[in-house]
């Protein structure tokens, strides 16, 4: 991926915080790749409550990890049609927030 950011944009039916604990399920998947100090500083990604959509930062590896595993887990709890992912142009980029689970 050369995108240094993806966006899920989950639909309605589908609970924002259950893809939450997804995508912190996938960060403790990513954790056994690369350990969890560099997760920690690597893994950055922003929920929306308003528009119902997760960004996460691919600009790393740790990044480009976790959106493998987030898509797949996503696929496997709700379904290919639950969610449509995208990558976003590199100009519409703001900084995210470094959010991680503790």
């Amino acid at each position: 991926m050369n995108a240094e950011r993806v966006l899920f944009e989950l639909k309605p039916h589908v609970p924002l915080t259950d893809a939450k604990m997804s995508l912190h399920l996938a960060m403790f998947a990513v954790e056994g790749l690369f350990g969890r100090a560099q997760v920690r500083l690597d893994a950055r990604y922003e929920l929306s409550q308003s528009h119902h959509h997760i960004t996460v930062d691919t600009g790393t590896s740790v990044g480009t990890h976790l959106v493998r595993v987030f898509t797949s887990l996503l696929q496997r709890e709700f379904g290919d049609e639950s969610f449509r992912v995208r990558r976003l142009p590199k100009t519409s980029h703001q900084p995210l927030q470094r959010t991680v689970p503790v």
